[in-house]
Order: C-alpha cells, then sequence, then structure tokens
C-alpha cells in the first residue's frame, strides 16, 4: 500500500507502508478520498511539529470501504462504506465522565496526534466509525467531516427558524456553517473579503457583503430594525473578525467562536456587559452532529459538488497544499488514496 508522509519543512513524501491489521475494537478501511482542510494546512506550514512525529501521515477528512475488522467488532462489517469521527477520547478524564468525551482532557485527534487518513488502508478505532447512505458518493462523503463541525457549531449556537444569523469568514467552514444555518431556518449574512468566495457564496444562494466595502455593524442594524443579529459566528481567526463580532449581536444575542487564534485577540467585554451577551467556544464535534451532517448531505440539503474546488490523486497531495497556501479561487481540495 502507499502513503503520503509529513517529513517538516512543508514537504511530503509518497511512499510504500505496510498496512496496520486491526486488533480487537478496531476497523482497517480501504481510504476512497480525503479532503485537505486547515488543521492539514497548518500541519504542512510547520505550525504543529510540536504535535506531530515525523515522518506521519496525516488527514482526517474521509470516506472509505472496510476491509476488515478485528475481534469483537460486530456493528460494521467488510464492504461497509464509512467515515470516520477522528477523536480517540481516554473515557476516564473529568470530561469523558461528564459525557464530554469530544473534548477529553487526553484527547488524541486523529490525523495529527496519530496517523491519518491519507494511505491506502487506514486502521482506526471501530467507535469512530459512522455509516455513509449508498445514495451519497464516496467523494462527497469525504466532506461529512467538516458539515459536522458546522452542524456542532450552528447547534452550540441554538439556531432556530427565523433568526438572523452573522457569519464572519466565508472559507470551506464558514461558508458550511451559513449553510447549515440557512438550512435550519436562519437568515445568513456572510462577511469575507476573498473575491472568489464572495462569489461562490452568492451561487450558493447566500447573502454575502465584502466588510472592506460596506459597513456591517450599519448594515445588520438596518436589517434588523437596530436590534442586531441573534447569533454571530465568528471563522475568520483574525483580529478584524474578533472586533466585529460584539458590534453585531442583539441585547441576549450569542457569539461562537470557531476559528482558532495564533495570538489572543483584543476582545470588548464592555458590549458583553452592556447587551448581556453570551460567548461560546465550539471545537470538534460530537456523534449527533455527524449523524445531522450525514442526513443533510445525503438529502442533497448542502450543495457539495459547488464547494469542491479540485480532486487530486495522492501524488499531487504537495499540489493541493501549496494551491491551498496561496488561496484565492480555492475552496475545498480533495485528495484520492486508492
Amino acid at each position: 500500500m502507499r502513503a503520503s508522509f509529513y517529513q517538516g519543512n512543508k514537504s511530503f513524501a509518497v511512499g510504500d507502508c505496510a498496512p496496520v491489521a486491526p486488533e480487537a475494537g478496531q476497523a482497517q478501511i480501504r481510504v476512497s478520498h480525503c479532503g485537505i482542510c486547515g488543521t492539514d494546512l497548518h500541519i504542512y506550514l510547520g505550525h504543529m511539529d510540536h504535535r506531530v512525529k515525523m515522518p506521519q501521515v496525516i488527514g482526517h477528512e474521509m470516506s472509505g470501504t472496510i476491509e476488515q475488522v478485528g475481534p469483537g467488532v460486530t456493528d460494521f462489517k467488510p464492504g461497509d462504506r464509512v467515515t470516520v469521527m477522528p477523536l480517540d477520547w481516554c473515557g476516564e478524564c473529568p470530561a469523558c465522565k461528564a459525557g464530554n468525551s469530544h473534548v477529553c482532557q487526553k484527547l488524541k485527534f486523529i490525523g495529527i496526534d496519530v496517523p491519518g487518513a491519507l494511505q491506502t488502508m487506514w486502521t482506526v478505532p471501530a467507535r469512530t466509525l459512522l455509516k455513509i447512505p449508498e445514495n451519497l458518493s464516496l467523494e462527497h462523503a469525504a466532506m461529512i467531516e467538516p458539515i459536522a463541525v458546522a452542524c456542532h457549531d450552528v447547534r452550540l449556537g441554538e439556531v432556530k427558524p427565523g433568526d438572523y444569523a452573522v457569519v464572519i469568514g466565508g472559507g470551506p467552514i464558514g461558508a458550511l456553517v451559513a449553510l447549515v444555518a440557512k438550512s435550519a431556518g436562519a437568515r445568513v449574512l456572510v462577511s469575507e473579503v476573498n473575491p472568489y468566495r464572495i462569489q461562490l457564496a452568492k451561487e450558493l444562494g447566500l447573502d454575502v457583503v465584502n466588510p472592506t466595502e460596506v459597513n456591517i455593524e450599519e448594515l445588520v442594524n438596518e436589517q434588523t430594525g437596530t436590534a442586531g443579529a441573534d447569533v454571530v459566528f465568528e471563522v475568520s481567526g483574525s483580529a478584524a473578525g474578533a472586533e466585529l463580532m460584539t458590534k453585531l449581536p442583539r441585547v441576549r444575542g450569542r457569539i461562537v467562536i470557531v476559528a482558532i487564534f495564533a495570538k489572543p485577540p483584543n476582545v470588548d467585554l464592555f458590549r458583553f456587559f452592556w447587551r448581556e451577551l453570551k460567548l461560546c467556544g465550539a471545537r470538534v464535534y460530537e456523534h449527533e452532529d455527524f449523524e445531522a451532517a450525514i442526513k443533510l448531505a445525503a438529502a442533497g440539503a448542502i450543495p457539495i459538488k459547488q464547494l469542491i474546488t479540485a480532486v487530486y490523486p495522492l501524488d499531487n497531495l504537495q499540489t493541493g497544499l501549496e494551491q491551498m497556501e496561496k488561496g484565492g479561487d480555492v475552496m475545498k481540495v480533495l485528495v484520492t488514496c486508492e
């Protein structure tokens, strides 16, 4: 079998590797497609070298077919089409015992802390598997993981029909948050500066504005009768986004932090006091978010095809990462692993 190994210094090498036979409670998957996400880009840029043991296979947004299962695995069998919720939790820490295993205090993220999906065969704990409906292609099923991120964000944002939501940042996750919020019945406004992503958001049926051209605070007040947004999602990870997010919510409105900030941003705490705002962090997802994502994808509620910019073979992973690093005319890049 073949795999792509991160070697540090913005370099990947494709080579042969031995498949890992599944042990008790594990399953071996023949990987079909794997998406490149912002985390993978951070790894490529060397920002996570303290966590990744080189040379290492990364990747976690995937789809595939079970090749074989280990002893004790009864819910899945060879031939099942699956995706993976790439979290390996301990089950014993206070967070796990409280029912929050997705933010386990000893959490291992599969594809970062341990080998990932950018290989022909991938062996993972069977408890991380979810079945893919037959009417959903394996290519599109590789988008379930980022859709699950959006489902988690929207759920924590308590979005309901009739809400006015603002999404700051229209990249892959921001676009998905906007689409999931819209599917939940919200009116959604997206803030984005990249011309390609602005045009794509419009093609996806989203309302989108460029904050360098439009005063978003004034626009939101105009569209809500000066009340403000019910919920704001900060997905840009920028200082400008952190500054804008507190200006938009209504009294007792909600702010959901989706992005990972490289440095702690300045936040207007007075605004939180003055309007009694609620701030919520949203990290990864839970099983119910994957189930919701699978339902949305299988129902065609998310225009997955339009979000995929390119699909490369495993040998061209480096090309996909370089394309994402440059930005511009790119949204989502997938890699074929078979």
